[in-house]
């Protein structure tokens, strides 16, 4: 049996990105009857974290690599682990977004929309692009059940801009722009924190709450969503859902900037200069049938959810060829 480590950590600062990916790899390795652990902090992503203990994988704060297969890293924070994993005897794999989280290892997985060429630091082999992307349970089951959608009415939006408070004044700037458009709509806003809410003109109407268990059910029934350019920018893209995304932090320009290239969402600018563009672009995914039509098939295509168990293949050769 293959025992494997997961290392993550969320926080509000952080967001919950690193263990939502870590829910995908342990689902998927379960699901082989791989021995899974995750280590690390949950802080402000628990309702991720819980399914964690659905599959019955142990979560403790660290743990040693003795006596495991592999250990996959998803950490900004750590620098180089690889010789040390290889010590303990296990395989070092590294998730990393362009030049964030980046360290040798013996396998390297980088799934943004546009991974930037790597300089040579010994790392064995390279997987690389959204082919790789993981994608949770609930979200390949979503993908599944939305299917094609027709708007009656008005629109259904869903805002989701990371898990930390700190973005509350980019929501409100967001809705701000949604309310500016001046077309009818429903907005579920998930967000920690306290957003200033416009106040709607008729026909509008924005409901808050905290990001939670739910956000696949709602994305799954929404027509247009906005987003922030990272993890939950690919689960729109699997499901299908016509996306405006916004560069939150400097460490998702490249994946902005890919994703856009990609035909995959339509780009609302970096959210410490949203302007009248921004404005303009909403009202179109919001109006505009073919234009959602357009970017849910061409995001459904290219990101597939097959991406950890692409992964998971390599590590098992890996493990098996020694």
């Amino acid at each position: 049996m293959t025992r494997l480590v997961l290392r993550a950590d969320a926080s509000g600062t952080i967001g919950a990105g690193h263990v939502s990916r870590m829910v995908a790899y342990a689902e998927r390795a379960v699901a082989r009857g791989w021995e899974v652990v995750f280590s690390g902090q949950a802080d402000n992503a628990e309702w991720l974290a819980a399914r964690f203990a659905e599959l019955s994988v142990p979560v403790v704060p660290s743990v040693p690599f003795e006596g495991f297969d592999a250990v996959v890293v998803d950490h900004y924070g750590l620098g180089e682990l690889r010789e040390e994993v290889n010590a303990a005897g296990a395989l070092l794999v590294s998730i990393e977004d362009d030049v964030f989280g980046r360290r040798a290892a013996d396998l390297v997985v980088d799934c943004g929309f546009a991974p930037a060429p790597r300089p040579d630091d010994g790392s064995g082999e390279l997987l690389r692009g959204v082919a790789y992307a993981p994608m949770r349970d609930v979200v390949r089951d979503a993908r599944e059940k939305r299917g094609v959608r027709e708007t009656t009415g008005r629109s259904r939006v869903t805002v989701v801009l990371g898990g930390g408070t700190e973005w509350a004044g980019t929501v409100s700037a967001l809705l701000h722009a949604l309310r500016d458009t001046r077309v009818p709509f429903v907005a579920d806003v998930l967000v920690r924190g306290e957003p200033v809410v416009p106040e709607a003109l008729p026909g509008q109407e924005f409901r808050v709450q905290p990001p939670g268990p739910g956000l696949l059910g709602l994305l799954a029934d929404t027509d247009v969503a906005v987003s922030a350019a990272g993890v939950t920018l690919l689960e729109l893209c699997c499901l299908g859902v016509p996306t405006g995304v916004v560069k939150l932090v400097d460490n998702q320009e490249t994946g902005y900037r890919g994703a856009l290239d990609l035909g995959l969402a339509a780009g609302l600018g970096s959210a410490a200069a949203l302007d009248g563009a921004a404005v303009e672009t909403l009202r179109t995914l919001l109006v505009d049938k073919e234009t959602r039509k357009r970017f849910s098939e061409t995001a459904s295509s290219v990101v597939d959810g097959r991406g950890v168990d692409r992964v998971l293949d390599r590590i098992e050769k890996m493990v098996t060829t020694g």
